[in-house]
């Protein structure tokens, strides 16, 4: 990691409308943007076909932002498939409660699965190998938000099976006096009898199997993680961008990974950070995300996203940015990324509003950008190594939270 403060952005020169890789760049050395994050949402781009790539794109903003001194993050993108990969291999997509998934969104995929994993790795190989000797990268991020997207399939379900027998030493005895399945005759009396699981009523095995497929997050991300450190350099670390629970707006736990023991795998954690703006935003939602993530290793962490101009209604007041920017840095955070450069024109996230209007024009909030980049250019330094001494504890578990989704005290929602 460099010893200077990160400010930063992620930024998708594959989805503009127009070339303007030069003009971008010269706008972020206005703004004192030292770093971006590129790569993690485009493997259709640098693979159009099986086993045909095409990393020219990824090439040139590599060597256009080394020139101009500016720091990369590459993202594996493993969490949005090409069309291909679902027509030829449909084994590959996601099993859930509602069935098997159609084609078309991200995150609909199951990462266990042998295929994909395969086809996962031989992209990470190229992209990584092809990377990690360049000066200006200083890190990766495997995957992009990851979760267990409710993976249930059927190498999942076996997989649960055996992680069961691990944890009962094979003893169906203790199995079903642990998860009382007496109740309602749901005893399991021989393995080869084991039930579905995506229609238990038993809250408590419907909780271990959620605990498990936490783990599956774990083992995917180490997974990862692996195959990078056959190619980096000592200097760059391994992340993960980690998310909170968005769904109800708590903005708290995610009840979907396990982030304490997920982040143990990576060299240093990372964290998106949305929040509600306005009179809305108390600074309970910075707050508790930062110190989530800072207890994760008990060192500075990464913001690797968090809101620019606005989210659907959240725009921000005249100095909020600036306040939200100084907020992190007070949790501990020693960098921060926007999500994300320019607004998307088309698709799916036009609403979500980067640093850059769909015009590309400055803006009020580019130009406050721009004042916390000259800020932080002056003063950034001092906030790298921080530490906090806090008073004050919160405990907090996935165990606890899946335990009050399966029996909320009131009407509650996951987060």
């Amino acid at each position: 990691m460099t010893n200077h403060f990160l400010y930063g952005t992620a930024y998708y020169y594959e989805y503009l409308p127009s070339h303007r890789l030069d003009e971008d760049i010269k706008m972020m050395k206005a703004t004192n943007i030292n770093v971006v994050r590129i790569g993690e949402s485009t493997w259709s781009t640098y693979e159009p076909q099986e086993g045909v790539f095409d990393f020219s794109k990824l090439d040139k903003v590599v060597n256009a932002m080394g020139e101009a001194n500016i720091d990369v993050i590459i993202g594996t993108p493993t969490y949005a498939i090409p069309t291909w990969m679902a027509k030829k291999y449909p084994e590959v997509m996601l099993t859930d409660k509602s069935g098997k998934r159609q084609y078309g969104a991200r995150q609909i995929i199951d990462f266990t699965q042998p295929t994909f994993r395969f086809l996962a790795e031989r992209i990470i190989r190229k992209m990584v190998a092809r990377t990690a000797n360049k000066s200006n990268i200083i890190g990766f991020q495997v995957d992009n938000e990851t979760k267990h997207f409710n993976t249930s399939s059927n190498n999942v379900y076996i997989a649960f099976q055996k992680w069961l027998k691990k944890k009962f030493n094979s003893n169906l005895d203790q199995l079903n006096h642990a998860y009382g399945l007496d109740y309602w005759s749901n005893r399991i009396n021989a393995w080869d009898d084991f039930p579905p699981i995506n229609s238990t009523i038993n809250g408590s095995l419907g909780s271990a199997f959620e605990e498990f497929q936490r783990t599956l997050v774990t083992d995917y991300l180490q997974w990862q993680s692996d195959i990078i450190e056959n190619y980096k350099q000592p200097n760059q670390f391994v992340t993960n961008n980690f998310d909170l629970e968005w769904r109800n707006q708590s903005f708290g736990l995610n009840p979907d990974v396990n982030i304490f023991d997920t982040s143990k795998v990576l060299t240093d954690t990372a964290i998106d950070i949305y929040h509600p703006t306005q009179d809305h935003l108390t600074g309970t939602e910075i707050a508790f995300g930062g110190d989530i993530a800072r207890s994760t290793k008990d060192k500075p962490y990464i913001v690797m996203e968090t809101e620019a101009q606005a989210f659907r209604k959240w725009v921000p007041y005249p100095g909020q940015l600036r306040l939200q920017a100084y907020s992190h840095i007070a949790s501990g955070a020693r960098m921060v990324e926007y999500w994300h450069w320019h607004s998307i024109h088309n698709s799916f996230e036009t609403y979500w509003k980067g640093l850059l209007s769909h015009d590309f024009k400055p803006n009020p909030i580019y130009n406050e950008a721009k004042q916390i980049g000259s800020e932080l250019k002056k003063i950034g330094n001092h906030f790298t190594n921080t530490a906090k001494q806090n008073k004050v504890a919160i405990v907090v578990s996935n165990e606890s939270l899946t335990s009050v989704d399966w029996f909320p005290f009131s009407e509650h929602t996951s987060g």
